[in-house]
Order: structure tokens, then C-alpha cells, then sequence
């Protein structure tokens, strides 16, 4: 009886070291898109009433954790019975990206002007949240399917908990962290009314430094778009080999800037050709 349990416990230890391994490898692959969502819901938690953006932010979190509990079974059941369909997916979602990531950067470089056309009407917050929801289920069927890729010839158990691990520190680490971006300023400014001249600066330099964070964090998340998008395209063997020798993130950039360029491509075609249609 002592020689089973202790057998038990020494294959759990194996499992747990499995799952530690693996976690950390399927942690670099979502990096990226972890990154971009940081990005994406740290600009949407923000514009807010100051009373306002705590409770907005745990109304997109708890989106967040419904989305994961509905995607994490329909991925587990898809790894265990049609696992054949995790690569397309997985290069269907990469279009996403490299769309997502080629459209900031156009409108990084042309930004739309409004001139002359008054105001434009801010969406209401419940609009929002349901946007910031909708945004981060996409992103999570990337970020679950592209985590469980990682592990796919692995037992069931070991998938189970590796890409629970990564949907976890998903929702809480990426929202954990822009809770802290969403005060930034909240803080900086009970930093000015205090008394030492230290506090005051601290504090004017964080107020200060808020809209020009989000941006940089911003820029970096479509970076890391295009990488992402740009790796998955670069996992096919016969891309792989096309560049061979060549520089990793060189080619990562290159492939997610190609392909979003060209599904942006398609996207004005159709709307061209439906516009000239409906006429």
C-alpha cells in the first residue's frame, strides 16, 4: 500500500513537471497576443468617470471569465475529438491578427480626420463593455487555441491544466495589470497634494506620463499583432523553408505585415464591390 502511494505521488510529480515545462513554452507562443490584449483593454478602460472605471473594468473581467469557461471546454473537446481542425483554425485566427495589426498600423500612418463633421458621439458604457467582451473572445480563442497547439500530443490531463494555467493568468494577470494602468492617474494626483516636493513631482510626472504610456503600450500591442500573426503563417513547413536562414522576427513581421495587408485588401474589394452593387 505504502509503495502505490508513494508511486502515485512520483507520478504526479511527473505530471506537475510536465505541466510547468510546457506552461512556460505555451506562455512565450501567447506572449504576443497577451501583450496586445494589455493594450487593446487598457484603452478601453480608460475615458471613464474616475468612479467609474474600477466597476467597468470588473464588468469586462467578468466577461472575460464567461468567455474562457465557454471556449476552454469546446477547445479540450476539439483537441480530443477533431484535432485535425486546431491548424486551420489556428491560420484563420492568424488572418485576424495580421488584419487587426495591418489596419492600426494604416491608421497609425492615416489617420481618419473628422473635420467639419462636429462632434462625434462617445458609445454609452454598456456599449463598451460589450465591445471589450467581444474583443477579448476573440483574442481568447487565439490565446487558448495557439496555448493548447503547444500541447496538443500531450495527455488530456496535462492539456487540461496547461492551457487552464494560460486562460487563467489571461484574465487576471492582463486585467490585474490594467487596473494598475487605469489608476495610474488617480494615484499621480493624490501624490500632488501632499506636501513633499518629491510627492508632487512623482505625482504630476505619472499624471503626466498616463496618455503617453497607453500609446506606447498601444504601439507595442500591434508590434506584437504582427509577430504573432506573422509566426503562425511561419510554423508551416513549406513557409519555414521558403526563409530559411533568415532572422525569426524579421520574417514574423514580414509574413503578419503581408497578410493583413492583403485581407485588408479584400476587405476594401468587397465593400467596393457590394457598394457598386446596392446601387
Amino acid at each position: 500500500m505504502p509503495s502505490g502511494f508513494f508511486a502515485l505521488l512520483d507520478d504526479l510529480a511527473l505530471v506537475m513537471d510536465d505541466v510547468a515545462a510546457m506552461t512556460k513554452v505555451a506562455g512565450k507562443k501567447t506572449a504576443g497576443i497577451l501583450g496586445d490584449d494589455l493594450a487593446v483593454n487598457a484603452e478601453k478602460a480608460v475615458g471613464f468617470p474616475a468612479s467609474r472605471e474600477l466597476p467597468v473594468l470588473w464588468a469586462i473581467t467578468k466577461g472575460s471569465f464567461l468567455n474562457k469557461l465557454i471556449i476552454l471546454p469546446l477547445a479540450f473537446l476539439l483537441s480530443a475529438f477533431a484535432g485535425w481542425l486546431i491548424q486551420p483554425i489556428l491560420l484563420a485566427g492568424g488572418v485576424y491578427l495580421a488584419y487587426e495589426g495591418a489596419e492600426k498600423v494604416v491608421h497609425t500612418l492615416r489617420p481618419h480626420a473628422d473635420h467639419g463633421s462636429g462632434p462625434v458621439e462617445r458609445p454609452d458604457e454598456k456599449t463598451r463593455i460589450r465591445s471589450a467582451v467581444l474583443v477579448d473572445f476573440i483574442l481568447s480563442v487565439e490565446i487558448i487555441i495557439i496555448a493548447l497547439s503547444q500541447v496538443v500530443d500531450a495527455e488530456l490531463m496535462v492539456q487540461v491544466l496547461v492551457v487552464s494555467i494560460i486562460a487563467l493568468v489571461a484574465t487576471v494577470g492582463v486585467y490585474g495589470l490594467v487596473a494598475l494602468i487605469v489608476r495610474m492617474d488617480d494615484v499621480g494626483m493624490a501624490l500632488a497634494k501632499r506636501d513633499e516636493v518629491w510627492a508632487q513631482k512623482l505625482g504630476r510626472g505619472m499624471v503626466r506620463a498616463l496618455p503617453k504610456l497607453i500609446r506606447v503600450i498601444s504601439h507595442v500591442g500591434t508590434v506584437a499583432l504582427l509577430l504573432v500573426a506573422g509566426g503562425i503563417f511561419h510554423h508551416i513547413d513549406a513557409v519555414h523553408h521558403l526563409f530559411h536562414g533568415w532572422p525569426g522576427l524579421v520574417v514574423d513581421g514580414l509574413l503578419g505585415l503581408l497578410v493583413g495587408s492583403a485581407a485588408l485588401a479584400l476587405k476594401g474589394l468587397g465593400s467596393r464591390i457590394r457598394g457598386a452593387v446596392s446601387k
